[in-house]
């Protein structure tokens, strides 16, 4: 990418990247499949005192992406008012994938390994096998697959 619009561009696709990845994380294991919450290694949510502390630490959670989401929003509106043409949509999608699996190798690494916040799998029990493929596949594969689809569009638009 060339230019001060599509590195802006491609900031604020990553960027959207990392809030939509963290509003999936978020929806479908803390809320849709309830495999854990943001505080369920340290806090088991058993009980309406552990629910509540841990639906307070997902709001939270959930507060944090939507501003970084916003954040990228605001930085493609501004790539966009500037004149200068937006990469094209699959370099869009390719940068916002790999965000996607920054977020998910930098929060896997921090909350699942580091601080042991919680795990891929905690409820009803931990499964270790889970955090170590969720790194893999939706961390480092989603990474590697956003930067190739990203770059297969290069030397277009």
């Amino acid at each position: 990418m060339r230019g001060t619009t599509r590195g802006r561009a491609r900031r604020a696709a990553v960027l959207i990247g990392v809030g939509m990845g963290g509003f999936v994380d978020g929806i479908a294991l803390h809320q849709i499949a309830q495999w854990h919450n943001m505080l369920s290694a340290r806090v088991p949510p058993h009980g309406m005192d552990a629910m509540r502390t841990n639906m307070t630490a997902d709001g939270w959670f959930h507060a944090g992406v939507w501003f970084i989401t916003l954040a990228g929003v605001l930085a493609l509106w501004s790539a966009g008012r500037s004149g200068e043409p937006l990469p094209p949509l699959r370099t869009g999608l390719g940068w916002m994938l790999a965000g996607w699996g920054a977020f998910n190798l930098v929060e896997g690494i921090i909350d699942h390994h580091l601080l042991k916040l919680h795990h891929v799998r905690d409820v009803p029990v931990h499964v270790p096998a889970l955090d170590w493929l969720f790194l893999l596949i939706g961390g480092v594969g989603f990474l590697l697959a956003g930067w190739a689809l990203a770059r297969s569009d290069s030397g277009r638009g």
